[in-house]
């Protein structure tokens, strides 16, 4: 199953609005490295009947501290992370959300990845809040 999603950048205006979630917030946090030219997903599901707002956050990633990371949502089956369109963008770490949207009920993924930059292996923080 694949569930509507409309990601933004945090810095782009978005139009999508979120639908009243019914169940309980979540707020999961993974952590992981990412080897030069790899990437790393953790599954999550989204219980909330209908659409809801979920938000990522890549909050730590080094060394160095500066450097720029792909981190996305993706739909997850048989232990695969496939990203979906739109749902991904190049980010450094912040401690506000980089990408939001609404997703609706099922199984999702997040993935942080190599943007083409490393030279050594990244040690990340990812946080996903959703319903």
């Amino acid at each position: 199953m694949l569930g509507a999603l409309v990601l933004s950048s945090t810095g782009c205006a978005s139009s999508s609005a979120a639908t009243s979630p019914t169940g309980t917030l979540s707020t999961e946090t993974f952590t992981g490295a990412v080897d030069v030219g790899g990437q790393a997903a953790h599954p999550f599901t989204v219980a909330a009947s209908g659409s809801s707002e979920a938000t990522v956050d890549l909050t730590t990633a080094g060394p160095p501290s500066t450097i720029f990371m792909g981190v996305g949502v993706g739909s997850y089956s048989n232990s695969v992370c496939t990203l979906l369109t739109n749902g991904y963008a190049i980010v450094q770490a912040r401690a506000t959300a980089q990408l939001s949207g609404t997703l609706t009920g099922g199984s999702y993924c997040v993935m942080v990845y190599d943007a083409g930059n490393q030279t050594a292996q990244v040690s990340y923080t990812v946080v996903v809040t959703h319903y």
